[in-house]
C-alpha cells in the first residue's frame, strides 16, 4: 500500500487571479483585417434577429442578416445606447464578426456574446471606429451575438447594411443527459451517461466559479468533459450552468474537516460530535436537492483526504476509532444523498490508498471510490488488486511529483521537476488511468488554476493565464493532437551559481537556455519566492541585468534563507515557460575577523522555551547562522559582547530574525560601565544591517529601544570585525 508519507499539505486559494477574460476583451481595439479560415462557416445570415429600437418598419433587424450588402440595412432611433442581436441557433464557436457599416456608424461599440439572451460577455470592444467596414477577430463560444451601441458617430442614429458572424457550428453539444450509473460488473466497469460509454477527462477548477463562462470554451477545446470542485452551494451554479453550455460536466464536491490531508482544515471528532455531522448532512442534502436535475451534475464527492489527514489530529487507537468513525459517516452521507438523487453516483476521495479498507468496511454504499494521487498514481493499480477491492476507482487529482515526494536538492529543499518532466508526468498519469481499463474510470488532473505563486507554478497549467507545455499534453492526451498549436518556449540546463552561498544584498548568476519551437520572439522574466526563507508563497519582480545568452545577474534578497529562483520565458502568444532552481543567500562576507566570535555575551533576558528556544544570548557570537538569541516581548532590551581586552575595530554586522529592531544604537566601552554611542537608527528594517563604524574598545553592546514587530528581539549573529 501507499504510505502515510505520502501526506502534504496543499494550498488550493483561488484568490489573485488573472482574468483570461483579458485575452478576450481589450479595452481599445484597432480594427484590422482577418482573412477567414477554412473551417469559417457564415453563421448569422438568415437567422432571427432583433434590435432595441428601429427607425420605421423599413429598416427592420433583419433587414441585416439578410445577405444584402447595399440593398436594405438596419437603422436605430437616433440615440446612443442601442443595439442589434441575433440569434444563431445554437452556440458555436465565433471566430469573426464583419460590420457593414452605413453613413451612419458607431464610433464606440461592444461585441457581445450570450448563451441564453439574458446574461452578456464582451469579447470585443471598438473605441475609435470610423465607419466603412469593421472586420473583427472574436474568440469566444455563444448562440446570441449583439452588437451594443455605445457612441455614434454623428447625429443619427446606427445604421448597418450587414451584420455578419463567423465561426465553427455545431461544435458544441448539450451534456450527455440522462442518469448517472456505473455498469458491469467486477473488474469490468463502465461509468456511462444516459446509457453511453463516459470516460472522465477532467481537470480540478481553480478560477472563481463566478468566472466559469471564461474558462470553460478552453476546457472544451482542450479535449475536457469533466471539471471537479471541492464545496458546492450557492456559489456553483455559475459554474454549472456554464459547463452546461460548453457540453461539460462537473464532479460536485463537498468539504469534510480536515480536508486536504494532514495539517488542513481542522479537527472534528466523528465519534462524538454529532451536531458537526447532522449540520454536514442537512448542508449536503440541501444542495444535492438544488443541483440533482442541473444537467451539468456528473456525481457526488464526500470529502477530501480526510482518512489520512485525522493522523494530524489523533494517535493509536483513537486514530483508528476516528477514521472508522469518519468513513461510517461517509457512508451515511452516501445513503442520504441517494435517497434525495438516485441517478448519480457518489464518490469520496482521499490521497491514500491505505484508506481504502476502511471504506471497503465501513462505506459500502459508495459507488466508487476517488484517490489523489502524483508520483505514486501509477502504483494504485497495484494497491487495488492487492486489495481485492470491489468497486472501480476515478483519480480526482493527478499530475506530475509533488513538493512531498520528490529529492531535496542541495540546499535541502525539494527539486522542483521542469516543465518538460512536469509534462511528462501529466502524460505518464494519464497512460496509468487508462492502462487499469475497466477500474479506473478516469481522471480530473490538477489543476487548471492561474494563481501565480509558488504552488502555481508547481501545478497550473495557466500561472498568470500563460499556458504551460502541462497544457498541451493534457489536451494531447485527452484529445489526442497538438498539430497546429502554438507551443511554449522550453527552458533547459538551468543553474545558479553560486547556489549555496550567495551574499545578501549581492548579485548572483542565473543561466538558462531558451528556445521556442515556433521561432517567435521570447521575452524572460526572472522571479523570486521567499516560501522556504520566510513563508511567502508569492513569486515578485527580481532585480536583475541581462549579461546576454541566456545569462542574468540577479540580485541576492536581503533575507537569509533558501530562495526559488524563477526563470519565466514568454512568447507573445499566450504561452510560457517556467523553470525554478534554489539558492541560497547567506550573510555577506565581511573584511577582516570576526573578534566577538565565541566571546563572553550577556543579554537583559533570552527566551528559555518557545518555538526553536532556548535561546541564550551566546547564540548570536556562535558564528552560526541557524542558531539566534532571542529577548523577552518587551522594549527595551540589550545584547553585549566582552571582546576579553580593548581591541579595535572598524564594522559590526547584525544578522536578524525576522524579529529584529527597528530602532538601536551601537555602544561601546572599556570597561563595562560607562558607555558612548557609535551608531543611532530608527529606521530599521531587519535582515541584515552592516555598520560602518570603527572604535577601541573592550565591550559592545545594542542598546535596543523599539521593536519592528509584536514579538521581542532576535538576532542570529553579533559580529564584531577588526
Amino acid at each position: 500500500m501507499t504510505t502515510a508519507s505520502t501526506a502534504r499539505r496543499r494550498a488550493r486559494a483561488t484568490a489573485s487571479l488573472v482574468s483570461l477574460g483579458a485575452l478576450l476583451a481589450a479595452s481599445a481595439t484597432v480594427l484590422t483585417a482577418a482573412p477567414a479560415t477554412a473551417a469559417e462557416t457564415l453563421l448569422s445570415q438568415g437567422k432571427t434577429a432583433t434590435a432595441s429600437s428601429t427607425e420605421g418598419a423599413a429598416y427592420a433587424a433583419s433587414a441585416a442578416v439578410d445577405g444584402d450588402l447595399t440593398g436594405t440595412r438596419w437603422a436605430s432611433q437616433w440615440s446612443d445606447n442601442q443595439w442589434l442581436q441575433v440569434d444563431l441557433g445554437a452556440s458555436a464557436n465565433i471566430s469573426r464578426v464583419v460590420l457593414n457599416w452605413e453613413g451612419a456608424y458607431g464610433k464606440a461599440y461592444d461585441i457581445q456574446l450570450s448563451d441564453n439572451g439574458t446574461d452578456w460577455r464582451t469579447v470585443k470592444s471598438v473605441t475609435a471606429g470610423d465607419g466603412g467596414t469593421d472586420e473583427l477577430t472574436v474568440t469566444g463560444t455563444g448562440r446570441y451575438v449583439r452588437l451594443q451601441g455605445i457612441a455614434r458617430s454623428g447625429g443619427y442614429g446606427y445604421s448597418l447594411w450587414e451584420f455578419r458572424v463567423y465561426g465553427e457550428s455545431g461544435t458544441t453539444q448539450p451534456p450527455p443527459g440522462g442518469a448517472v450509473r456505473i455498469t458491469g460488473s467486477q473488474g469490468n466497469w463502465q461509468l456511462t451517461v444516459g446509457g453511453k460509454p463516459y470516460t472522465v477527462k477532467g481537470l480540478t477548477w481553480g478560477p472563481s466559479m463566478a468566472d466559469a463562462s471564461r474558462y470553460m470554451p478552453d476546457l472544451r477545446s482542450m479535449g475536457v468533459n469533466t471539471v471537479r470542485t471541492w464545496g458546492t452551494d450557492a456559489a456553483s451554479k455559475p459554474l454549472l450552468d456554464a459547463a452546461a453550455a460548453q457540453g461539460l460536466k462537473v464532479v460536485n464536491g463537498f468539504w469534510l474537516q480536515p480536508g486536504g490531508g494532514p495539517g488542513s482544515g481542522g479537527c472534528v471528532n466523528y465519534v462524538t460530535d454529532t451536531a458537526y455531522k447532522n449540520n454536514a448532512l442537512t448542508e449536503f442534502a440541501k444542495w444535492v436537492d438544488t443541483y440533482k436535475s442541473h444537467p451539468a451534475t456528473l456525481m457526488w464527492n464526500v470529502g477530501n483526504e480526510s482518512v489520512l489527514g485525522l493522523q494530524n489530529c489523533y494517535g493509536g487507537t483513537e486514530l483508528e476509532a476516528q477514521r472508522n468513525a469518519y468513513t461510517t459517516f461517509v457512508n451515511d452521507v452516501a445513503k442520504k444523498i441517494h435517497s434525495i438523487d438516485p441517478d448519480h453516483p457518489v464518490t469520496s476521495t482521499d490521497a491514500w490508498t491505505g484508506a481504502w479498507p476502511y471504506y471497503k468496511r465501513n462505506a459500502p454504499d459508495l459507488d466508487l471510490y476517488s484517490m489523489n494521487s502524483y508520483g505514486n498514481l501509477c502504483k494504485v493499480r497495484q494497491d487495488w488488486i492487492d486489495g481485492g477491492y470491489t468497486k472501480p476507482y476515478l483519480i480526482t487529482e493527478g499530475g506530475p511529483a509533488g513538493e512531498w515526494e520528490v529529492p531535496n536538492d542541495a540546499n535541502g529543499i525539494p527539486d522542483e521537476p521542469t516543465d518538460v518532466q512536469k509534462a511528462d508526468g501529466y502524460t505518464k498519469a494519464w497512460g496509468c488511468v487508462t492502462g487499469h481499463q475497466g477500474v479506473a474510470l478516469g481522471a480530473t488532473l490538477f489543476h487548471y488554476g492561474l494563481e501565480h505563486d509558488f504552488g502555481g507554478v508547481w501545478f497550473n497549467l495557466l500561472p498568470d493565464g500563460l499556458k504551460r507545455l502541462s497544457y498541451y499534453a493534457v489536451k494531447k492526451a485527452y484529445t489526442g493532437s497538438t498539430t497546429g498549436d502554438n507551443t511554449p518556449p522550453v527552458i533547459s540546463n538551468m543553474t545558479v551559481t553560486p547556489a549555496s552561498a550567495a551574499p545578501a544584498g549581492r548579485e548572483f548568476t542565473v543561466r538558462a537556455d531558451i528556445r521556442d519551437p515556433d521561432g517567435d520572439p521570447v521575452t524572460p522574466r526572472i522571479y523570486l519566492s521567499g516560501n522556504y526563507a520566510n513563508g511567502d508563497k508569492r513569486l515578485v519582480d527580481a532585480q536583475y541585468r541581462s549579461l546576454g545568452n541566456g545569462t542574468f545577474a540577479v540580485t541576492a534578497p536581503e533575507k537569509l534563507g533558501v530562495w526559488k529562483v524563477y526563470v519565466q520565458a514568454e512568447d507573445g502568444r499566450g504561452n510560457a515557460g517556467i523553470e525554478t532552481k534554489s539558492v541560497k543567500v547567506v550573510a555577506p562576507p565581511v573584511a577582516g575577523t570576526n573578534i566577538a566570535l565565541g566571546k563572553p555575551t550577556t543579554a537583559s533576558s533570552a527566551q528559555a522555551s518557545y518555538g526553536d528556544c532556548p535561546c541564550p544570548a551566546s547564540n548570536a557570537t556562535d558564528g552560526n547562522t541557524a542558531t539566534r538569541w532571542a529577548s523577552d516581548w518587551s522594549d527595551p532590551q540589550w545584547i553585549r559582547v566582552d571582546l576579553g581586552s580593548v581591541r579595535s575595530f572598524n564594522r559590526i554586522q547584525l544578522v536578524w530574525d525576522p524579529a529584529y529592531a527597528k530602532s538601536y544604537e551601537v555602544q561601546v566601552s572599556d570597561d563595562g560601565n560607562t558607555w558612548r554611542t557609535l551608531h543611532t537608527t530608527t529606521t530599521g528594517n531587519g535582515d541584515i544591517d552592516t555598520v560602518e563604524a570603527g572604535a577601541t574598545a573592550r565591550h559592545v553592546r545594542l542598546q535596543l529601544t523599539a521593536r519592528g514587530t509584536g514579538w521581542g528581539y532576535s538576532l542570529h549573529e553579533f559580529g564584531v570585525y577588526a
